[in-house]
């Protein structure tokens, strides 16, 4: 291959890159006809595409250095996304792990619990999701469930949830003595921000799936959910594992910032690797390629 072909195949393979990006940030631009008149609501970010996708990939090459350094360590990564529905959580996901190693980065996101899992200690169902040595963990939502979702909707009693603040400092001060290191993110937006959210769901058939009942009646609770935080962050916020806001109105500022302050809580450094030497091809020239069956092939649409 010369140096020009192999130049183009290298800013192609780049090109990709930013496609996959676009093509998960390209519907944020699709607003509905039936939010028209809403239009002027929308939050419009100062940030301009072309710095936020220059930063979120500089950002995200150095979490590839991080998950170097987690797996070459040992070391034990548990990071906690909270906050309201529609807040941005599940898009900072994506952003962490779109290009890390999913045998290293693992997305945790836990259903209701089962009848068996009710009547056992609160934590145990978390427990098994923890990491082992050299693994990062991604809670998108977490044991704050207990202080936050089930107590607005009335899932626990008064008594659970006040068993529940008595146990999770301990139990996250298990955890950091275990040697998992712990952060914690409460993803903030306001009022207004999460009326347009959740209108852009039900109106884009491509994000209707991310509407439950649960995400309406959440809305009608909006001043229940502000008390049940209040409460969780003064309780729950210890040394061993504070609590970081993440302010949410502007999407693409939120990602950044959080995976910024992400790094910067862990101390990794560059992982020496030896130099990768790609083989050569063993060639055997009495070897004859079969010819496959037409009907095994995807059709050529595109």
């Amino acid at each position: 291959m010369s140096d020009d072909s192999a130049r183009t195949w290298v800013e192609a393979e780049w090109q990709d890159s930013l496609d996959e990006e676009l093509e998960m940030e390209i519907d944020d631009h699709l607003i509905a006809k039936e939010l028209a008149f809403i239009s002027d609501l929308k939050h419009k970010s100062d940030l301009d595409r072309t710095t936020y996708f220059h930063e979120l990939l500089r950002l995200q090459a150095e979490l590839v250095k991080l998950q170097d350094w987690v797996q070459h360590t040992g070391q034990k990564l548990v990071v906690v996304f909270e906050g309201r529905d529609a807040a941005g959580k599940g898009g900072v996901i994506k952003r962490i792990t779109q290009r890390l190693n999913p045998r290293v980065a693992r997305v945790v996101a836990l259903p209701a619990p089962t009848e068996r899992e009710k009547s056992q200690w609160y934590f145990q169902r978390y427990v098994p999701h923890l990491p082992a040595a050299g693994e990062m963990v991604l809670f998108d939502r977490s044991w704050y469930n207990r202080s936050g979702v089930e107590r607005v909707m009335e899932f626990a009693t008064e008594d659970q949830v006040e068993a529940f603040f008595n146990d999770v400092s301990e139990f996250e001060r298990m955890l950091v003595r275990s040697g998992i290191v712990l952060v914690k993110y409460w993803f903030s937006i306001t009022d207004q921000e999460q009326q347009l959210r959740f209108l852009m769901r039900i109106h884009d058939p491509l994000k209707q799936w991310k509407l439950s009942p649960m995400d309406l009646e959440s809305r009608k609770r909006w001043e229940d959910y502000t008390k049940a935080k209040e409460e969780t962050l003064e309780r729950t916020n210890i040394p061993e594992a504070p609590w970081f806001i993440v302010e949410g109105n502007d999407k693409k500022k939120a990602r950044l910032n959080c995976i910024n302050h992400l790094l910067s809580m862990m101390p990794y450094e560059d992982v020496p690797h030896d130099p990768i030497h790609l083989p050569e091809r063993v060639f055997n020239p009495d070897y004859e390629r079969k010819v496959l069956p037409d009907e095994l092939y995807v059709p050529q649409k595109f």
